[in-house]
């Protein structure tokens, strides 16, 4: 039950968050400060910042029901951060800092051409949208149970804080916005288990013991079998998707621009790595503690419960007012910093990739004008998304992401390795490729939901979309070689 002080501590909350957006509004006077903070940021900074856009809400409830219910193995996928790391240090961060870029799909154009730009910008822009909605529905919808309050006051009330202080207060806002918001969502986390800990008769010790006996720490099977999410799989996947994100997101590209140095912008990276690691690994152990707590002191209420549900219970449960509350703040405090990153980054895309690319003879001021139009139309887009979702049953958004991503996001990380890495792949056998790794991709859609069989388990679609693009784009830029100048946009013709 959601009691006064947990109100106030969240009302503190969202009041903190509104005057940082209203405080950084008065900075932003071209968009060099509004997509960038005129790329002016302490690498600590901008690391706390990625490693909050990185945890989402999903992360805060989800991994310690994935714990709970089961083990783990799901943790395996964390494990691909660490080669993506290796890669962005080397060689991301110089390709995207060089020739002062601001969007991640300024180097398409020049290593490809406008058509491969427009498809990646787009496709980004689609998914992001959808991810706002999602991530926005998903943490209204414990929230309403927890304290109670109408499921659509809470997506408005949390769109319009994140929403106004990321279209007044801009990058800048963002990310200081997201520096305290991961310092509070990590504190919430700890505070957890630690409590947890303290509570149970043998301590830490207890936790470690249940949890062994009952294989919670367990990584899954060791197998590299196709339809099961075995850990080798679920690695193989937390690679290609780490590398994907830091290779061509837009949220992480952002932040490598706006490190004050490339010096900065590697340390960002490195702390982003070296905290996200024991970060996740926490909220899987939060999970534990909890399967812990209720062995040792059961509930009826808690045995009929979904696995996601047991976290907001003990919070209200055994957690003293206002303190609860400072643990649904961070539940919020996890969701926002992932919104208002993809809000300002569709903003970026959709003025700089479009709206400069193609209006020519436009001035700074128009674009700034237009770039807070932007976030303001997405943030409204934001909610409206998310009142649109809780008509689509339940069961069906999965699906409806997976869809979208299989669409949309298919091939990316091949685009800018064959981008990166070779000098003979251009834009007539990458098109070519692409196309082909999309119809399959449409083929492991149609079979995860039964229409056809395929022999591969639906986690292995990014793997094999990017496998296959490549696989097809390399020997046919042999008949269709580049034709481009590409000095400076390969390792082998950088400077």
């Amino acid at each position: 039950m959601f009691r006064l002080g947990d109100l106030l501590a969240l009302v503190l909350y969202f009041v903190a968050m509104a005057l940082m957006g209203v405080y950084f509004a008065r900075k932003n006077k071209s968009t060099e400060d509004y997509f960038l903070g005129n790329r002016s940021f302490p690498g600590w900074a901008v690391g706390l910042s990625m490693l909050g856009t990185s945890i989402s809400s999903v992360t805060f409830l989800a991994l310690p029901a994935a714990a709970y219910a089961l083990d783990f193995r799901q943790f395996a996928q964390s494990l691909g951060i660490l080669a993506a790391a290796g890669m962005a240090y080397y060689f991301f961060i110089p390709f995207f800092r060089r020739g002062r870029m601001t969007s991640a799909f300024e180097y398409l154009e020049a290593r490809y051409g406008s058509g491969v730009r427009c498809y990646a910008a787009v496709s980004f822009i689609i998914l992001q949208f959808v991810r706002l909605a999602t991530i926005l529905y998903l943490i209204a919808l414990p929230m309403a149970e927890m304290t109670g309050f109408p499921l659509f006051a809470i997506i408005a009330v949390t769109g319009i804080v994140v929403g106004g202080y990321t279209v007044f207060g801009g990058f800048e806002a963002v990310i200081w916005t997201d520096v305290v918001q991961t310092i509070l969502l990590l504190g919430g986390g700890v505070l957890c288990f630690t409590l947890i800990a303290f509570k149970m008769p043998g301590g830490f010790a207890q936790i470690f013991d249940i949890g062994m006996e009952y294989h919670k720490f367990s990584l899954g099977p060791m197998s590299f079998a196709l339809n099961d999410r075995t850990f080798l799989v679920t690695l193989l996947v937390g690679i290609v998707g780490f590398m994907t994100e830091y290779s061509s997101n837009q949220n992480v590209i952002q932040r490598y621009i706006a490190a004050k140095s490339t010096r900065e912008a590697r340390k960002a990276t490195l702390l982003c790595i070296f905290m996200s690691l024991p970060t996740w690994g926490s909220f899987f152990f939060l999970g534990v503690c909890l399967f812990a707590f209720y062995h040792v002191f059961s509930d009826e209420t808690v045995a009929g419960l979904a696995a996601d549900q047991v976290l907001p219970h003990f919070i209200f449960a055994e957690l003293p007012p206002f303190v609860a509350g400072g643990i649904v703040a961070a539940c919020f405090a996890a969701a926002m910093s992932s919104l208002s990153s993809s809000i300002n980054s569709i903003a970026t895309i959709g003025t700089v990739d479009f709206y400069k690319r193609f209006g020519k003879g436009k001035t700074d001021s128009e674009a700034l004008r237009f770039a807070k139009a932007v976030s303001l139309l997405v943030s409204a887009g934001m909610i409206g998304g998310a009142v649109g979702i809780h008509y689509i049953p339940k069961e069906s958004i999965n699906d409806m992401t997976i869809i979208l991503a299989s669409l949309f996001g298919g091939g990316l990380l091949s685009i800018y390795l064959l981008g990166f890495f070779t000098r003979r792949v251009g834009n007539g056998a990458l098109l070519t490729g692409l196309v082909i790794a999309l119809c399959f991709n449409v083929l492991m859609m149609l079979s995860s939901f039964g229409v056809i069989r395929m022999p591969f388990h639906s986690y292995w679609t990014s793997i094999l979309v990017n496998g296959i693009l490549a696989l097809i784009a390399w020997p046919l830029s042999w008949l269709l070689p580049n034709r481009r100048n590409l000095d400076g946009l390969t390792v082998w013709t950088q400077r």
